[in-house]
């Protein structure tokens, strides 16, 4: 079966806007379902590149693309309103999902294999603010996968050491991306990240990306570094004040300012492209105001790690449409010039979800 060639950065872009029907739900890695960040997403190898593609959202099950049952190869093929336009394939189960740690938690519960060669989780899988629907992210589901058993509330520092040095050894896990819920107002993570990467370094060498909001104090970005912390994700999600004050009002207590001050204190610890932030394509900021917004962060020396909006079943905004291919195309074509301009590659990421670049198709443009 010939597969996709060469998938062109539209493909990927209508891909991840529109979702996949999938024939074969079972095929591959399970599918992720709730959670703190991106989720109801399948990982999907389009002609060698893998990312992960909406299946559970309300958009997917209307969406023109199928993907038909496995062959004996592996390969399924994609249709598009009926029509074949190739193959694509599924990232396999991870071995290490088959076991369970020390004190009998199984190890999917602690981590879970994100895009085909990254280990993600979340520390803490609670938040100061998501029970309280007028202060929470709209569109977050931190507690879902939680309340349905499919994680723990607190992993240990043990746990992650114990299912990293597997994850590696086992499937071949590259790098690793921790976030957390915030916990409290004042290092907002930054303190659990620290105890988690350390054990985590001490038990294997794997690259990290840690991921937290601006902690008050710009001395914990130093202990992260120390603690084993390679590179820092702090996620705006929305750039203009009026979105983020309508779709996450709590977290837009913490203003702009304030993380555009954090981020130049971050790049001077971690250095420049090692600090990244992921922004939501689709939430109501224009295509201008993202990329007004990514130009002041290239400056600073941030990677500005722009998705498509994925609504997940079960939030406020699961009915809100995510942006369409051609608003994407519109502003990755544009984003890519500049990061490549600044010589802030994805490639040169040691870690975390600029160098997965698994939820967007951004790496693309990169030209």
């Amino acid at each position: 079966m010939q597969t996709v060639s060469k998938p062109n950065p539209r493909l990927l872009s209508e891909l991840q806007s529109l979702g996949v029907r999938l024939a074969d739900p079972q095929a591959g890695a399970a599918s992720r379902r709730g959670g703190a960040g991106p989720s109801d997403h399948k990982a999907v190898t389009v002609d060698g590149h893998t990312v992960m593609i909406p299946v559970h959202t309300v958009g997917a099950r209307s969406s023109p693309f199928v993907a038909a049952p496995p062959a004996a190869d592996g390969s399924s093929r994609l249709t598009r309103d009926g029509i074949p336009i190739g193959a694509i394939s599924f990232p396999r189960q991870p071995k290490f999902y088959g076991l369970q740690t020390f004190d009998g938690v199984p190890y999917s519960k602690i981590a879970t294999l994100h895009s085909s060669d990254v280990l993600a989780t979340t520390l803490l899988q609670s938040c100061i603010r998501y029970e309280n629907r007028y202060k929470s992210c709209q569109f977050c589901a931190i507690g879902q996968s939680l309340a349905a058993g499919r994680t723990i509330l607190r992993k240990t520092p043990e746990q992650l050491a114990e299912v990293a040095r597997a994850a590696v050894l086992l499937d071949g896990v590259k790098h690793m991306v921790m976030t957390t819920g915030t916990p409290n107002g004042s290092d907002r993570g930054a303190r659990i990240l620290c105890e988690s990467a350390a054990a985590v370094k001490a038990a294997i060498d794997l690259p990290i990306q840690g991921q937290c909001e601006p902690p008050n104090d710009d001395r914990w970005f130093t202990r992260m570094r120390d603690a084993g912390i390679d590179g820092l994700g702090m996620h705006l999600e929305a750039v203009t004040p009026a979105v983020r004050q309508r779709i996450m009002p709590g977290k837009a207590g913490v203003p702009l300012s304030r993380y555009m001050q954090a981020f130049a204190a971050a790049v001077e610890v971690f250095g420049r492209g090692q600090v990244s932030t992921y922004i939501l394509a689709g939430l109501g900021d224009t295509r201008e105001a993202i990329l007004e917004t990514s130009r002041v962060l290239i400056e600073i020396g941030v990677y500005p790690f722009v998705v498509p909006f994925v609504p997940i079943s079960g939030t406020p905004l699961e009915n809100h449409p995510p942006p369409s291919p051609e608003f994407m195309q519109e502003l990755l074509t544009p984003l890519g010039a500049m990061i490549a301009a600044a010589g802030l590659r994805s490639a040169e990421i040691k870690a975390g979800c600029g160098r997965c670049g698994a939820c967007s198709s951004l790496s693309r443009y990169e030209v």
